[in-house]
């Protein structure tokens, strides 16, 4: 079952990246970030936690911005 959470998690991202509109795209892509941080802990694999951390602070910071 978590199987198929990281393969929604992977088209939610895939659709951020189709995104004209930068602020919905980034809100989009946090919330995909999100859903693999939790992929990411529930299979212990820190560097998919760490990196969307990071990439979810880029995009709050981008966000803000604006």
């Amino acid at each position: 079952m978590i199987e198929i959470w990281g393969y929604i998690s992977m088209i939610v991202v895939l659709a951020s990246m189709m995104m004209k509109d930068m602020k919905r795209l980034r809100i989009t892509n946090s919330i995909a970030c999100a859903m693999f941080v939790v992929y990411g802990l529930i299979h212990e694999t820190y560097p998919i936690v760490i990196m969307n951390i990071l990439v979810i602070l880029i995009n709050l910071y981008q966000l803000k911005k604006k």
